[in-house]
């Protein structure tokens, strides 16, 4: 009985404890896919440990495939982490125009979720992220390139999922981040040609921002659904708008 108590009170190892914390800096998004991790003297110094045990923490990250390490280049959160979708499977649903619709019916699920916890749960720090990407929307609207703007808008979003301190919500969001970007990147091509219709996209984002800032998590819900359905209903008309002007082509 001794024996077990003793074995049940062991310890737990230095290096394990800074393993745990790594790999809770990587799960909730503080570390991204391909971001370069901090020397570790730096990193030995912030988690007030030894460069060994650090070290030995690092390896044990390696060997699970969440980092990789470059000789004199520093240590790197895994980019195939992320690779939950294959490459075949992703140009099969960029390339479907239904496939289109189904990811806006997605985003609005984990965007609606992700608003609402957000105003419920989201910090000042937070706030501040979620403004800062909203703001640069905008400066990349200036540029007049929608990949650009579409990184940017995804980068927003994603600033709500991280708001919302849900993980599965969060990684969810950053697995399908070619999806998500190229999906948005193809809304805005569209209604880019309505400007009436552009400049509503964007007062109604204007109006989620509102509602997760002020701390409103049925409003922030209410915001994200109004605004996707808008985009929905815009692109379901142009879809027959622009298959009645094919026919009538067909008949010319």
């Amino acid at each position: 009985m001794t024996q077990l108590l003793q074995q049940k009170l062991k310890p737990q190892k230095l290096s394990d404890i800074i393993l745990a914390q790594l790999e809770e800096l990587i799960l909730e998004g503080s570390l991204q896919p391909g971001e370069k991790l901090l020397p570790e003297r730096e990193l030995a110094k912030q988690f007030e440990v030894s460069r060994p045990s650090l070290r030995e923490a690092i390896q044990k990250l390696e060997a699970k495939g969440l980092v990789t390490r470059k000789q004199g280049g520093g240590t790197f959160v895994s980019k195939r982490i992320m690779k939950s979708f294959s490459d075949p499977m992703f140009d099969l649903i960029a390339n479907s125009n239904e496939s289109q619709f189904d990811l806006l019916e997605f985003r609005h699920c984990i965007e609606g979720m992700a608003s609402y916890y957000a105003a419920m749960r989201g910090t000042e720090i937070d706030f501040e992220k979620i403004q800062d990407k909203h703001n640069n929307i905008g400066n990349c609207q200036l540029e007049d390139n929608f990949h650009l703007e579409a990184e940017a808008v995804y980068e927003f979003y994603i600033a709500i999922c991280a708001a919302s301190h849900n993980v599965v919500i969060l990684q969810t969001a950053l697995s399908m981040a070619k999806l998500i970007i190229d999906n948005i990147e193809k809304n805005l091509t569209v209604l880019a040609k309505r400007p009436e219709i552009f400049s509503k996209v964007t007062d109604y984002r204007r109006d989620l921002l509102d509602a997760i800032i002020s701390g409103q998590p049925k409003k922030a819900w209410g915001a994200s659904h109004r605004h996707l359905t808008f985009i929905e209903d815009i692109l379901l008309k142009l879809t027959q708008e622009n298959s009645r002007m094919k026919r009538t082509m067909r008949r010319m």
